[in-house]
């Protein structure tokens, strides 16, 4: 695995030049992680930032009576904890790992120092950031907004892209359904309704999108307050 390629390809620091890439990876650690290890828990004081390389990491909260609520899962070429190195200093949420992952590791004081050093590094970061805050916002306007089926099929619709009708769901249903805010039996007789419907088809994991206009016509929808 060649890390400046994994970096490259990472939204964080799209349009660095070769000569950052170098000082980038100077400063950074490979590390090969197991299935379901634990990478930093919240309220933790956060030593650096990750970006996946292989596997998947999935960033959760416990509520108070120990019920887990993810957050994000995090795919290969992207960050997490990023903006953890900032602010209080603190890991605002647990990460474990899905699967046996490869996991580059930046850091805190070391990438600091490097910012001050390369202010390009630093505008690109900004952008990143900001694109994660869109999609939080995004998160929290399906939660307020939408059902469940809209959700759903707001998930659906943005896995395929490009009018993709195969897919595989990348997580099992259970953590989908706390990735949808829901649990798993109102995810499951969703699942149904969509294909009742004639929406969708459903062997396991496997979705075939055999409507798509209706498919985007109820992401888009929103619920009666």
């Amino acid at each position: 695995m060649k890390l400046t390629d994994v970096i490259q390809k990472c939204h964080l620091f799209s349009g660095v030049t070769d000569e950052d890439l170098v000082l980038l990876v100077e400063i950074c650690r490979l590390r090969e992680h197991p299935r379901a290890d634990i990478l930093f828990e919240q309220g933790e004081t956060a030593t650096g930032f990750y970006v996946v390389a292989a596997g998947k990491v999935k960033i959760y909260k416990l509520s108070p009576d120990g019920k887990e609520r993810i957050l994000h899962i995090i795919q290969p070429g992207n960050t997490f904890a990023d903006a953890a190195i900032f602010a209080d200093g603190c890991y605002p949420a647990f990460a474990e790992t899905l699967e046996k992952s490869s996991l580059i590791f930046f850091p805190k004081a070391d990438f600091l120092n490097l910012l001050h050093q390369h202010s390009q590094i630093s505008i690109n970061m900004i952008g990143g950031l900001a694109r994660f805050l869109r999609q939080f916002t995004t998160q929290i306007e399906d939660l307020t907004f939408r059902d469940v089926p809209a959700r759903l099929a707001r998930y659906l619709s943005d896995l395929g892209g490009d009018q993709q009708v195969n897919l595989v769901l990348p997580i099992s249903k259970s953590q989908l359904a706390s990735n949808l805010g829901t649990v798993s039996e109102t995810l499951s007789r969703t699942f149904r309704k969509l294909s009742d419907e004639g929406i969708i088809q459903v062997q396991g994991k496997n979705i075939e999108i055999l409507d798509v206009d209706r498919l985007l016509d109820l992401a888009d929808s929103y619920k009666e307050l």
